[in-house]
């Protein structure tokens, strides 16, 4: 089990719940603009948010940020030691420094100093764009040279007395960072923040992110995640959410199941789905809602659902558990059943 460190009260590692992250796209000096997509990302289940700070700024923006965040700020560094400092100074609940480019241990030391004050965690993050040099020359890139590089960082602050450290070692390619985090799972105890490192758009940016981030939280690998794309952030978390949910490790939540159809399907169960798991997506309710293409396969397969629809003929057959409760014209078939979904959610408001 790894350590556990807390990030503006919110605990990380040590057998805790993953925790789910992203980052702020407008720069930070734009605070409004920063907290209005912050409260986007805490409602659709975000744990920990990140900010850039590409100057001071940015740096001194964290403070009215932090003040007005309904989510643990990150101060996201490169290149700049004093601006680690500018930024854990305003107020940010971690720093993240990137040990390939914030300078040597002189440069380190500074921000260990500034943490230590302040009692806030760091993280060490690593990625294949930014392994320092002599790792490289000895190693080539891969995944020795971006866990041996990360590890003599995190080794800096150690001597300078910090351990709250959280540590990454990202890769765009999704072999090499299961294989990275693999060896930097057997070589420390520290809090893991897993990702796939510029993923990519929506689409093959979801696909790399579940197939790298989900191989290793099946092995046990990893305490928070991020999903990194080229789209809105809000989608990060629903990416990430829908991971979790899949690995089963996102428990109080609706479980949408739907069949993949066919020709014996006569009906437009696939529609329906999207609806149903549209409604479902937010809910705080333990059950499965199975929306079944034809009455073959429905009630059998999806026996175990809470609450389940299968078409047949000019009818659909609503069932719980594997039982039927009711037989409905296909005109009407989403109107009854939206409404049962809603009952069963808890929800009044249609």
């Amino acid at each position: 089990m790894t350590k556990k460190i807390v990030i503006g009260g919110v605990p990380v590692g040590g057998g805790e719940r993953i925790k789910i992250q992203s980052m702020t796209t407008p720069k930070t000096e734009k605070t409004d603009a920063v907290l209005g997509q912050i409260a986007a990302l805490a409602a659709a289940g975000c744990d920990i948010v990140r900010v850039s700070v590409l100057d001071e700024a940015d740096a001194a923006a964290i403070k009215a940020i932090k003040a007005a965040s309904a989510l643990p700020v990150v101060a996201d560094i490169h290149f700049s030691a004093r601006l680690a400092v500018l930024a854990i100074e305003n107020g940010a609940d971690k720093v993240r420094i990137n040990p390939g480019n914030i300078g040597g241990e002189d440069k380190i030391a500074l921000v260990a100093d500034c943490v230590r004050a302040h009692r806030i965690p760091v993280r060490v993050g690593a990625n294949t764009g930014s392994i320092e040099k002599s790792f490289l020359e000895k190693y080539g890139k891969n995944e020795f040279s971006l866990v041996e590089s990360a590890l003599y960082n995190v080794g800096i602050l150690e001597r300078h007395g910090i351990g709250d450290i959280a540590v990454s070692v990202k890769a765009s390619d999704v072999p090499l960072t299961v294989r990275a985090y693999t060896l930097l799972s057997e070589r420390c105890d520290y809090p893991l923040h897993l990702g796939v490192t510029e993923a990519g758009t929506k689409e093959s940016g979801i696909v790399k992110s579940s197939i790298g981030i989900g191989a290793l939280l099946l092995r046990g690998i990893g305490d928070t995640i991020r999903v990194s794309l080229s789209a809105d952030p809000v989608e990060e978390i629903y990416a990430a959410k829908r991971i979790l949910r899949a690995l089963g490790l996102e428990k109080d939540h609706a479980d949408v199941v739907a069949c993949p159809t066919c020709g014996r399907c006569a009906w437009d169960c696939m529609a329906l789905a999207e609806k149903v798991e549209k409604r479902a997506f937010g809910a705080k309710r333990r059950c499965k809602i199975a929306v079944m293409g034809c009455i073959v396969n429905g009630p059998g397969e999806a026996a175990d659902a809470d609450l389940g629809i299968a078409g047949g003929g000019e009818y659909c057959l609503i069932f719980r558990k594997g039982v039927p409760e009711a037989k409905v014209a296909k005109a009407d078939a989403e109107k009854e059943f939206l409404r049962r979904v809603d009952e069963l959610l808890g929800k009044t408001d249609g």
